[in-house]
């Protein structure tokens, strides 16, 4: 792993938290416009996906990864 440069499992793991992070949005957006203001568990557990992503991600490609 160079400063720079990203292994090919770095940018899966950017690509999955990307694509985690849409799919949340989407939803979320969605239910919105639907009028459901409360946690369903199509959010929850999305946002659970969106978390596990972002903790294989250092924090400057957008995770929580140290």
């Amino acid at each position: 792993m160079g400063l720079f440069k990203k292994t090919p499992e770095e940018k899966a793991d950017i690509a999955a938290l990307r694509a985690a992070d849409r799919a949340l949005n989407e939803n979320s957006d969605r239910e919105f416009k639907a009028g459901i203001r409360e946690e369903t568990p199509e959010y929850q557990r999305l946002n659970r996906a969106a978390n596990e992503a972002a903790a294989k991600v250092s924090r400057w490609h957008g995770g929580t990864k140290r």
